[in-house]
C-alpha cells in the first residue's frame, strides 16, 4: 500500500470520504497516486507549474551549489526505493531542501504548507512525515553511509588540493536509558555525560571533509592513528607508503592539525616515522618566556584583513624528541606556544595555521544552532564485539575515590597548618585549646591515609583494562546505531558546503563580514517569490522578491547573473534555469 493510501478497507469503502483524507492536503495528481497505489507508476512525473509567492523560493538558488557539492553523487552508492509516489532523488533532494530551510527534523514539515513545498521540486506536495521517515528507513538500511561520505572527501579534497586537515572531536550527548554508553567530557558544558563521540576532519575554513566514530571511549590519539591517518593516506590522497614516497625526508605528506588533546611528542615521532604525516599543536605545560627580543615582527593575511604579529622559533627537545617550537608574543606579553614536525612549514604559514583552528569550533558551534548537529536520529541498540579492550570502568571508579580522598587529605593538612601557625602567634593560655584542634585534625588525616592504602591496594587488584565479554551485564557497553545519523550528517555537510559555496561569490561589499554572508543566504533562502515556466522553451524562471535593503538586493543581483552565467538546468526535467530579482 502507498504512503498516502487510506489505512483501513473501512476507510476506501466509504465513499464520503474526500480526496484530501485519502492522499493529503494539496494533493493533486490523482491519477498517479492511485496508479502507485497499486504499484503500477514506473516513474513519478516531475511537472513545474508557474506560480506567485511562492514559499521558500530562495531554495532554488541554492540547487546549482548543491549539486555542485556532490548531492546527486548519491546515484553511485544507492538504489532506487520500493516502487511508490515518492523515489529517492525526490526524498534526498527533499532532505537537503529541509535542511537550508531550517527544518530540523521530519516532524518539523507538519508546519509547512506541503503544496508550497511541492512545487519547489515540480511535484504536487510533499509526503507526509511517516511516509516520509518510511523512505528514510528504506535509503538508510543499504548502509551506505560511510561509502558515499569517503567518495566526497576524496571529490572536495581533490578540488581543494589541501595540505592541512584539522581534526577535533565532537560529542552528541545521550539522554536516553536503553543504551549503555561510555562518558565523555562536554567541553562547553563542563560535565562528563554519556554521548557518541565523533571525530571531524575538516580543512582551514571549517568545511568538513569526513568524520569517523567511537565504539566506547576512544582518545584523539587512538582514533587518528587506527582511523583517520589511514583513511587520509589511501582513500583521499591515494598513495601507499612506498620509498618513492620518502624521496625528500623533510617533506610531509600532509599535516594534521589539533588541540592540546592529542599532545604527546612521542605520538608525533610516531606519525613521522611510520606514516611521514607532520602534525602542528599547542605546546603543554609551558613554563618558561623567551625574551622579548628574540621576537621578530610578521605580516600575515586574514580572511578580512592584513594584521602583523610578532613571532619566535626554536629547535626544542621534548620526551627525546627534536620539534619546531614556535611562539606569539601577544601584546599584554603572554606567550602562545606551537610545535610542529614539518620543517617546511614557514614560520608565519606554521601561526596562521595553528590559529585557523577556530574555524572547525565554529563550524561546530554553527551547525549545533543551524542544523541540529547534535540530534540523535535512531536509537536501535547495537552490541560492540566481545573482543574490544576498553578502560574498566570499576577501575575507574576506584581511582576517582582515590583522588577524592587525596583532595580531602590535603585540605586536612592545610588546616593543620593554619592551626599550628595559629598556635604560635595566639597566648599561652589558648594552646591548649589549639592541641585540641590540632590533634582532631591528625586523626582525621590518619583515618583518610589509611582509608586511601586500602583504596590503593583494591585497585591492585583491578585492571585497568578489560574486554567487553568480561564486563557484568549491568555495566556492559552498548553503542547506537549510527548509519542513520551517518546519512543525514553527509547530506548536512553537503548543505554546508553549498551555502559556503553561494556565500563566496557574493559581492566584494560583504568581503570582511562573513557572518553577514551566511545571514544573506538565509534571507535569500526564506524569501518568497514567482515561479514562470515556460514548457515550450524548456526554462524556468526563478523570480525572488525584494530583499530588505538595498545592499542586500545589490549582491543578490550579482548572485543572479553569476547562475545564469553557468547556463544550470533542473535535473529532474533539464529544464533550464534562470535567475531575477522581481520587479
Amino acid at each position: 500500500m502507498e504512503e498516502n493510501a487510506p489505512s483501513s478497507p473501512r476507510e476506501r469503502n466509504n465513499k464520503d470520504i474526500s480526496v484530501s483524507e485519502i492522499f493529503g492536503i494539496a494533493a493533486t495528481n490523482i491519477t498517479d497516486r492511485s496508479l502507485a497505489i497499486r504499484h503500477l507508476l514506473d516513474e513519478t512525473p516531475v511537472k513545474f507549474e508557474s506560480c506567485e509567492s511562492l514559499e521558500n523560493i530562495g531554495l532554488l538558488f541554492l540547487l546549482p551549489f548543491l549539486i555542485e557539492a556532490g548531492l546527486l553523487t548519491y546515484r553511485n552508492h544507492y538504489e532506487e526505493l520500493s516502487p511508490g509516489y515518492y523515489y529517492i532523488d525526490f526524498i534526498i533532494m527533499q532532505l537537503a531542501f529541509m535542511f537550508l530551510a531550517r527544518i530540523k527534523n521530519p516532524e518539523s514539515l507538519k508546519n509547512v504548507s506541503p503544496g508550497e513545498f511541492g512545487k519547489l521540486h515540480g511535484l504536487d506536495r510533499v509526503p507526509e512525515v511517516r511516509c516520509f521517515r518510511s523512505k528514510l528507513k528504506q535509503i538508510t538500511s543499504q548502509n551506505h553511509a560511510g561509502d558515499w561520505n569517503s567518495e566526497l572527501a576524496k571529490k572536495w579534497s581533490g578540488e581543494e588540493e589541501n595540505e592541512f586537515y584539522y581534526i577535533d572531536g565532537h560529542v552528541q550527548v545521550y539522554n536516553g536509558s536503553a543504551a549503555t554508553l561510555g562518558k565523555k567530557h562536554i567541553a562547553r558544558q563542563r560535565l562528563c555525560l554519556p554521548g557518541i563521540q565523533d571525530f571531524w576532519v575538516n580543512n582551514g575554513s571549517g568545511l568538513p571533509y569526513f568524520y569517523v566514530t567511537g565504539q566506547v571511549n576512544e582518545k584523539l590519539m587512538q582514533m587518528i592513528k587506527e582511523e583517520i591517518i589511514p583513511q587520509l593516506i589511501e582513500d583521499i590522497h591515494h598513495k601507499k607508503l612506498t620509498p618513492e614516497l620518502f624521496g625528500d625526508k623533510d617533506k610531509p605528506l600532509f599535516t594534521i592539525v589539533f588541540d592540546r588533546e592529542g599532545y604527546s611528542p612521542v605520538f608525533f615521532e610516531t606519525l613521522w616515522n611510520e606514516y611521514r604525516v607532520a602534525v602542528l599543536t599547542y605546546r603543554k605545560n609551558v613554563k618558561d618566556k623567551w625574551t622579548e627580543t628574540e621576537f621578530s615582527e610578521y605580516t600575515i593575511e586574514t580572511e578580512s584583513e592584513t594584521e602583523k604579529i610578532m613571532l619566535a622559533e626554536k629547535k626544542t627537545v621534548l620526551n627525546g624528541v627534536e620539534l619546531r617550537e614556535i611562539r606569539k608574543l601577544s601584546d599584554d606579553g603572554h606567550q602562545t606556544s606551537i610545535v610542529t614536525t614539518n620543517k617546511k612549514l614557514r614560520i608565519e604559514e606554521a601561526a596562521v595555521t595553528m590559529f585557523n583552528r577556530w574555524s572547525q569550533e565554529n563550524y561546530f558551534r554553527y551547525m549545533r544552532r543551524e542544523y541540529n548537529l547534535d540530534s540523535i536520529t535512531q536509537y536501535v541498540i547495537e552490541q560492540i564485539d566481545s573482543e574490544f579492550v576498553v578502560s574498566n570502568p570499576e577501575y575507574n571508579n576506584v581511582t576517582y575515590k582515590i583522588k577524592k580522598i587525596r583532595e580531602k587529605i590535603g585540605r586536612h593538612k592545610a588546616r593543620l597548618l593554619d592551626l599550628i601557625d595559629k598556635n604560635l602567634k595566639e597566648p599561652l593560655e589558648q594552646t591548649g585549646k589549639q592541641m585540641k584542634h590540632q590533634l582532631r585534625e591528625r586523626e582525621e588525616i590518619s583515618n583518610l591515609e589509611q582509608e586511601l592504602d586500602e583504596l590503593l591496594k583494591l585497585r591492585s587488584t583491578i585492571p585497568s583494562i578489560i574486554k567487553i565479554k568480561d564486563m557484568s551485564d549491568l555495566t556492559r557497553y552498548t553503542k547506537l546505531q549510527t548509519e542513520s545519523k551517518h546519512f543525514e550528517n553527509t547530506v548536512k555537510m553537503i548543505c554546508y558546503r553549498a551555502e559556503t559555496y553561494c556565500a563566496n561569490l557574493l559581492s566584494e561589499i560583504y568581503k570582511r563580514h562573513h557572518n553577514e554572508k551566511r545571514d544573506l543566504i538565509r534571507s535569500i533562502i526564506h524569501s518568497n517569490g514567482d515561479l514562470i515556466v515556460d514548457d515550450k522553451n524548456q526554462t524556468i524562471r526563478v523570480c525572488i522578491y525584494s530583499l530588505s535593503t538595498n545592499r542586500m538586493n545589490i549582491a543578490l543581483n550579482e548572485l543572479c547573473e553569476i547562475l545564469n552565467a553557468g547556463e544550470y538546468t533542473h535535473p529532474a526535467t533539464n529544464y533550464h534555469l534562470f535567475y531575477e530579482i522581481a520587479k
